[in-house]
């Protein structure tokens, strides 16, 4: 599937950036194309990597023209490129709306003009029942590829929706260490929230999955496990020798949901079980709006939706060996100090 291909991804220089690289680099691509805006992150990455296969293009997916002249030529897409964290989100909303859905919008009509196979987009739980401006970008974001898809007759577009990445840029686990290397409180919002934990691995195999799997519109999301903030919390002054840390619990911010949610109970009722995933058709009624309003279907009534307040519930014992996974943790064990899964 991959051989002598060409793989762009937008947004290549964060987190998932990287862990594409680490499992892609070697493999039978031709070229791996990064498009950034950060002409920093993408030089420590050209000398941290020094492989040809790499090829850089600086630019914005807010800007079509900068956008387009990194698609021609390419195979496939991974769009990663997006504004995510809450705050910044809730203080200048329109910048999420001029990256996460017009750069999207910007991205998948070049796309489609260049006649790519393949475009896998990544959302996130928080474009469910969305509360935060982040969350409604992300949902708008979703919209759009899905709306695309349907007049793409020759590129495939799929959307991949997954919870927090732990230790990716931003991540609360990062945070969390460095207050206890500094001798400072861990700051809690609310011990008993719970969210989804996956690795940055686990959201490479989700892309790959719908890459291999998706049809047009589609949206998959991997079955996940969650847990407490407190159990993270425990499970993180375990590992690092002090239990008995101290815990501030400063009560929840703006914009910030007690659980997240992957699948709405919407969605839940057309989804399909493929054992470690869920693949949500796309909705493809035509535009009568009549429809809409004659037309109701019995099964929401008594659906639920996928949650981290319902799904598989680690405890302190199975979060520490989710934990251990992450290179972030081995190598802070090791004593090195790292910031982020990169």
């Amino acid at each position: 599937m991959f051989k002598n291909k060409v793989l762009l991804i937008s947004g290549g220089t964060g987190s998932f950036g990287n862990a594409v690289l680490r499992r892609f680099l070697d493999s039978d691509l031709r070229e791996i194309r990064i498009l950034s805006r950060d002409e920093k992150k993408q030089d420590d990455m050209r000398k941290k990597y020094n492989n040809s296969k790499l090829k850089f293009y600086i630019g914005d997916v807010r800007d079509y023209q900068s956008t387009l002249n990194a698609v021609r030529g390419t195979d496939f897409i991974f769009h990663a490129a997006a504004l995510k964290q809450v705050p910044s989100c809730e203080f200048h909303p329109l910048e999420a709306v001029k990256t996460n859905v017009l750069g999207t919008e910007n991205v998948l009509e070049a796309a489609i003009n260049c006649k790519v196979k393949r475009v896998v987009v990544l959302s996130t739980d928080k474009a469910v029942y969305p509360i935060n401006a982040m969350g409604i970008s992300k949902a708008m974001m979703e919209k759009v590829a899905v709306a695309k898809s349907r007049s793409s007759s020759s590129t495939v577009i799929n959307v991949t929706r997954y919870g927090n990445v732990m230790c990716s840029r931003g991540s609360v686990i990062p945070l969390f260490t460095n207050q206890i290397r500094s001798g400072k409180p861990l700051t809690i919002t609310d011990p008993t929230m719970t969210r989804f934990m996956m690795t940055l691995d686990d959201a490479v195999d989700l892309v790959l999955f719908a890459f291999q799997h998706g049809k047009p519109g589609e949206i998959f999301v991997q079955k996940a496990p969650a847990a407490t903030i407190e159990t993270l919390a425990q499970a993180l002054t375990q590992l690092l020798g002090v239990p008995e840390h101290p815990i501030n619990v400063i009560g929840t911010r703006h914009g910030e949901k007690q659980f997240e949610v992957l699948l709405s109970r919407e969605e839940m009722v057309f989804a399909e079980d493929l054992g470690d995933y869920y693949r949500v058709p796309p909705d493809l009624r035509d535009l009568n709006y009549e429809k809409y309003v004659d037309q109701g279907e019995i099964k929401i009534t008594h659906s639920e939706d996928y949650n981290s307040h319902n799904t598989t519930r680690l405890d302190v014992e199975g979060m520490k060996k989710m934990l251990m996974r992450l290179r972030f943790m081995q190598a802070t064990l090791r004593g090195e100090v790292v910031d982020a899964e990169e």
